[in-house]
C-alpha cells in the first residue's frame, strides 16, 4: 500500500493498493474509488465489539474496500478543517482521541479503551473513553485544526487544554491537575482542569478542539422558538 496525504484545510488521503489488498473506515468515510473495488460492511470483531467502537466515537459498522487489481486507489477524506496523521502501527500501541480514527490497513484493530483514572475519565476532555490502535499496518487519524508533534522524555510533563490532545504513544502516562487559585478558576477562562501527559514518548496536540469549535459558533445560529 502506498498512500499520498494532500488538500489544505480540509485534507484526504488516497491510498494506492494492491490486489486483493484491503483497507476499512468508519461507515460514510468513502470520497471517492476507481473501479473494481469490493465492499464488505461489517462489526469488524464482533457486535459488542462495535458497540464499544460507538462509544469511542465511531460506527457500528465498518466499511472494508478490497482491490480486485493492482494500482487500485481509493480516497477518505477529512470531516472537519485540519490535517491527517498517518501512524505505523507495529511495535508501538497508540492512543487516540475519540473519534479520531478515519481509515487504516486491514491488519490494524481498533477499539474503546477506559482511562485508568476517574479523573482523567471525568475531566481529561475526552470522557472515559479513548480508542486504541494496535495490530500492523497504517492508520490515518483526524486532527483537528494544526498538528504539533513532541517527544517526551522519561518523566518529561507537558500540560494540555481539555480537547487538544489528539494521540499519544501508549507508553506516555495519563492524569489530571485541577488549575490552582480561585481567580484563576472563575475568570481565567481556561476550565477547571488541565491533563497532564507523561514520558517518555511522543504525544500529537491538536490547535483545535471541536466541542470549542461548536460553542464558538453557537451564536451565531438562528434560535429555534415553537410556534403554537
Amino acid at each position: 500500500m502506498r498512500y499520498e496525504i494532500f488538500g489544505g484545510v480540509m485534507p484526504a488521503v488516497e491510498m494506492t493498493l494492491g490486489k486483493s489488498e484491503s483497507v476499512y473506515t468508519q461507515s460514510g468515510g468513502l470520497a471517492w474509488m476507481t473501479d473494481g473495488f469490493k465492499m464488505e460492511t461489517n462489526t469488524k470483531g464482533g457486535f459488542l465489539k462495535g458497540v464499544a467502537r460507538m462509544f469511542a466515537g465511531d460506527s457500528l459498522f465498518m466499511a472494508t474496500y478490497t482491490a480486485g487489481c493492482d494500482d487500485s486507489k481509493i480516497t477518505f477524506s477529512s470531516s472537519m478543517p485540519g490535517a491527517i496523521l498517518p501512524l505505523e502501527i507495529g511495535e508501538k500501541q497508540y492512543i487516540a482521541q475519540k473519534g479520531a480514527f478515519l481509515c487504516a490497513e486491514h491488519g490494524v484493530d481498533i477499539k474503546a479503551v477506559f482511562t485508568k483514572s476517574f479523573g482523567a475519565g471525568m475531566f481529561g476532555g475526552e470522557g472515559f473513553v479513548l480508542q486504541e490502535l494496535s495490530g500492523n499496518g497504517t492508520a490515518f487519524l483526524e486532527i483537528d485544526g494544526s498538528l504539533k508533534e513532541i517527544e517526551l522524555a522519561a518523566g518529561e510533563k507537558i500540560k494540555v487544554d481539555t480537547g487538544n490532545i489528539a494521540a499519544f504513544e501508549k507508553s506516555v502516562g495519563y492524569s489530571v491537575e485541577t488549575v490552582k487559585g480561585f481567580k484563576n478558576i472563575m475568570f481565567g477562562g481556561e476550565g477547571l482542569f488541565l491533563t497532564i501527559l507523561t514520558g517518555p514518548g511522543k504525544v500529537w496536540l491538536q490547535t483545535m478542539s471541536v466541542s470549542d469549535f461548536a460553542n464558538k459558533l453557537r451564536p451565531y445560529f438562528p434560535s429555534q422558538t415553537s410556534s403554537n
